[in-house]
């Protein structure tokens, strides 16, 4: 009996799947209970051999053609049937009641936390343009991403982050298993000195007090125009009417 085989009966018998760590732990408590001396002498096994022992196994299961396979989802490690047995599988434990698909805003705003977390509702609607009110408290409410803290600006702003509930939606073993976006990492985003609106009752006095000086000269050049004789108004008719000609007299 060595350590692949272990693990082997550990994953196929496992109800979910499993961390290095846990797998890891489930060997050193066995060892420390059981009276087997094949048990007891995995009693100090190094994570590292956990990990070398899985990567073996998933190279000969995977490249033996089996109709299932070893995966890591979230960091976490299980024995899966292969997508083009699924028809059989459906048959054998019926249709799945699966939550329903993220919409097109839902995974515009999760890319956008994903890419750039922890990030601020603030900085993720500069970059979408829109109100994500309702779609954090969707993205919340369904798992996939959570509130890890405060930023260090005026506010206090909440930062959100993605969970582990969002590796697994997506299939992802970690978070470097994203496609590529370096566009959307590249975008620079203003973080003003303060998300908060704070009415500042000087500047709307002083803001007041301009407005009105603008209407009152705005009103006395209109009563000006209007004072203004017809013998005026007649002589700056003519003196336009002869300006374009003056070309014409240069030219000849």
């Amino acid at each position: 009996m060595d350590l692949k085989e272990i693990i082997e009966a550990i994953l196929f018998n496992a109800q979910r799947a499993l961390s290095i760590e846990e797998i890891r732990n489930v060997i050193i408590e066995t060892a420390k209970n059981s009276e087997d001396p094949e048990a007891k002498a995995f009693n100090r096994v190094p994570i590292e051999n956990v990990t070398d022992a899985i990567e073996q196994i998933k190279q000969e299961i995977n490249g033996a053609g089996y109709p299932f396979r070893l995966i890591c989802v979230a960091g976490a490690w299980q024995f899966a049937s292969r997508p083009e047995f699924s028809p059989w599988l459906r048959t054998l434990y019926g249709q799945r009641q699966r939550p329903p698909r993220l919409s097109q805003p839902a995974l515009e705003t999760i890319a956008i936390i994903a890419y750039r977390q922890p990030v601020t509702r603030a900085e993720v609607e500069q970059i979408r343009g829109v109100s994500v009110d309702g779609v954090i408290q969707t993205l919340l409410e369904r798992g996939l991403i959570e509130q890890i803290g405060k930023a260090d600006v005026p506010g206090r702003p909440t930062l959100y982050s993605t969970t582990q509930v969002f590796l697994e939606y997506f299939g992802l073993k970690s978070l470097d298993d994203l496609p590529a976006a370096d566009e959307l990492r590249r975008i620079q985003v203003q973080k003003p000195e303060s998300l908060l609106t704070v009415a500042n009752p000087a500047t709307n006095a002083d803001n007041k007090e301009t407005v009105k000086e603008q209407e009152t000269e705005k009103n006395n050049t209109q009563s000006n125009k209007i004072e203004a004789s017809p013998r005026d108004s007649t002589a700056n008719t003519d003196t336009n009417n002869h300006t374009p000609e003056q070309p014409s007299e240069t030219n000849q």
